[in-house]
């Protein structure tokens, strides 16, 4: 019997160049990867301070009778009295000079910042304590309940405020804030671990306009603050506002008057002098970062200006194309009278996050604070997305109301 012996020799064949080509392109693609979602959420937290600011506070403000620095003026009025007017002037001179002057004045809340619902003079060190108790235990929910990430904060004195309000979380959240001469500034907060690298922050002190150009020592409003994350794939900016107050809404109500952004009501001036650098602040971020976020404290009903039918040529005064960043004057003002109108002007596109849930229990300011996409981060999210108001968390019979704004919140997919 003979046997046979074989020898086997590998074979080779060449795939075609365009098979190669594609397996080679298929290689080169990065892994996909999948969407993150991020609870953000905007939160004025009404003067807050640290227990020593309160207790200064306290101090000068027992020695004046706790009272008021702005005139008073009675429902229904378009302005105060002249009454209203000199007891306001002086409570101004008896609290600047016990303060320490104007520096140290701007710096500390007005002496009626705290009076609150319901809470009557003189307020104790314990009063202001249960309200930073009550804050401290607002944003824990925020955080460990509604999984947020990211949050604005606007009425707060400093970073250091926040990260003791932080509480157990502050080892986890990055704080940043916009130094300002004045005692309110906003904030944020972030969970360090979003970023592929630090989160950036720059302030934008082209909003912090004087409310009196013609008096240099006229106190300036609130700066804007950017935060800037690098997220896997793409670069997302969040930026927070505060606007000037008391120039709110299009659409009378019993205690305010429907105000156009060019009425002659000093705070409409103020805000009417905001307008041209928020578009060309947000025209810089969308450059460097098309999908980005804008919150906070508008004090201005967007959504009633929304829902309103203003046709282009009604934007302006002048009748002139909202597009664009308007013609400012000598003082800065705009011929702008709506403000939504003005930023969704055609140039860019925006989109409102329509607030679609609100506890029972929240009470305080509405139509106040909002939260706006830009057109390309829109595209992102899922159809109906809405946004939500939490109440704060307050004790049965708190002297010190936690906040009058109720936190707003969302969950975005980046």
């Amino acid at each position: 019997m003979s046997t046979s012996k074989f020898s086997f020799r590998p074979l080779s064949f060449a795939l075609p160049a365009a098979i190669l080509a594609t397996l080679a392109g298929c290689a080169a693609q990065p892994v996909p990867q999948p969407p993150t979602q991020i609870g953000v959420a905007s939160f004025n937290m009404a003067w807050a301070g640290s227990q020593q600011d309160f207790d200064r506070h306290a101090a000068v403000c027992q020695a004046v009778s706790w009272c008021d620095t702005r005139p008073r003026r009675e429902r229904g009025q378009a302005s105060a009295s002249e009454e209203a007017v000199r007891a306001a002037k002086q409570c101004a001179a008896d609290t600047e000079r016990l303060a320490g002057g104007p520096a140290q004045l701007a710096m500390m809340p007005p002496c009626s910042a705290y009076q609150g619902r319901g809470a009557s003079a003189p307020l104790a060190s314990s009063d202001y304590a249960a309200k930073l108790a009550g804050l401290q235990a607002t944003i824990n929910n925020l955080i460990a309940t509604q999984q947020v990430r990211v949050i604005a904060f606007q009425e707060v004195r400093s970073a250091e405020v926040i990260k003791q309000l932080l509480g157990r979380h502050a080892g986890r959240f990055s704080v940043c804030d916009a130094p300002h001469e004045g005692f309110q500034t906003v904030a944020f907060a972030w969970d360090r671990s979003l970023g592929q690298e630090p989160g950036r922050c720059s302030v934008e002190t082209g909003l912090a306009v004087s409310d009196n150009p013609a008096d240099p020592e006229a106190r300036k409003v609130r700066p804007g603050l950017a935060l800037e994350l690098q997220l896997p794939g793409r670069r997302i900016s969040f930026l927070n506002v505060h606007l000037k107050s008391s120039c709110a809404n299009i659409v009378p109500t019993p205690i305010y008057q429907a105000r156009l952004l060019d009425d002659r009501a000093g705070a409409c001036q103020v805000l009417n002098r905001q307008v041209a650098p928020l578009e060309r602040w947000l025209d810089k971020v969308a450059q460097r970062s098309p999908e980005f976020v804008l919150l906070g404290d508008f004090n201005r009903r967007i959504d009633e200006e929304a829902a309103a039918a203003i046709r282009p040529e009604q934007v302006r005064a002048d009748g002139s194309n909202p597009a664009g960043v308007p013609k400012q004057d000598a003082d800065g003002k705009v011929a702008t009278r709506y403000l939504w109108q003005e930023l969704d002007d055609g140039t860019r596109s925006l989109k409102q996050v329509p607030l679609t849930g609100v506890d029972a229990n929240c009470r305080g300011f509405s139509g106040l604070d909002h939260i706006v996409l830009s057109g390309p981060l829109a595209a992102l999210q899922p159809e109906g997305l809405g946004s939500r108001k939490t109440a704060v968390v307050q004790t049965p019979g708190q002297r010190i109301e936690t906040s009058d704004h109720c936190p707003r919140s969302v969950n975005l997919v980046f």
